[in-house]
């Protein structure tokens, strides 16, 4: 089968877009970089893709927050044809700001009736942004992007990545639905054991996020945004030790865009 074409899609501020893209290439996929504007004016244009990613960066600079204005774009002016996109079986991956505007726009996860949006991304507990590597633990099955792999060592940064519920009952209302798939793991572990839901302190958690959920995917498992950057961490070299032999022979990262160009074949 041909490889799956890819949509980046950025705006003003998205600054991760070619490392996005070329992880995806590197995965065996075809992309192409879009600004939103045109995405705005042809909505049509999702129908020749397979794959929609909004990578990180700080889009419209995040004056009113993170990711809201595209976020509100993408509610507002793309619904129509993001619920096509989902409903045909596609993917969509949105990573740190990316992740931000999915879930504001309720494309990620959609508003409670009466009750509006279940979850969102606050301003990390530090009250700084935070520039760390960090230890990722796989919660179940259920997300395409997320299969096979177990353990992960990737990079935050961001200023507004704490995962926050409207009440504790939507985190165990997520959690028992195997939405909550990716979690922070204490920076010590070994790689052994299971994901623990119990509160990890800062940095292990760099942001505080309830039940220190990292990433969450909608409910076919086919839609998933994490705040950790996984085409930071495609190489080897790009381990921050790995002149220390601590790099394993590919970057952890790189499975998460395989697993989307395997989707396809």
């Amino acid at each position: 089968m041909p490889p799956p074409n890819v949509l980046i899609l950025r705006a003003p501020g998205t600054n991760c877009d070619q490392e996005t893209a070329w992880a995806f290439e590197l995965a065996g996929a075809k992309t192409r970089t879009l600004h939103v504007n045109r995405l705005l004016e042809r909505p049509s244009l999702l129908a020749d893709f397979q794959v929609l990613c909004i990578p990180g960066g700080f889009s419209y600079g995040d004056d009113v927050a993170a990711g809201q204005i595209l976020a509100v774009q993408m509610r507002h002016h793309l619904a129509a044809g993001l619920q096509q996109f989902k409903a045909a079986g596609k993917l969509i991956l949105g990573i740190c700001n990316g992740f931000q505007a999915l879930i504001k726009s309720g494309v990620l996860l959609e508003d409670d009736p009466g009750l509006g949006p279940p979850a969102t991304l606050a301003a990390n507990d530090s009250g700084r942004y935070e520039d760390r590597w960090v230890r990722l633990g796989v919660g179940g099955p259920r997300c395409v992007f997320l299969r096979g792999i177990q353990r992960m060592y990737l990079p935050v940064a961001h200023g507004e990545g704490k995962f926050i519920t409207r009440d504790p009952d939507v985190l165990r209302r997520l959690d028992e639905a195997g939405q909550l798939v990716l979690r922070y793991l204490p920076l010590a572990a070994d790689g052994q054991g299971d994901v623990p839901a119990a509160p990890l302190p800062f940095p292990d958690n760099p942001n505080g996020s309830m039940g220190n959920v990292a990433g969450v995917c909608d409910p076919t498992g086919r839609v998933l945004g994490l705040m950790p950057h996984p085409e930071r961490h495609i190489d080897p070299t790009q381990h921050p030790r790995w002149t220390r032999g601590e790099a394993g022979p590919v970057g952890d990262g790189l499975a998460v865009f395989a697993n989307a160009v395997e989707y396809f074949r």
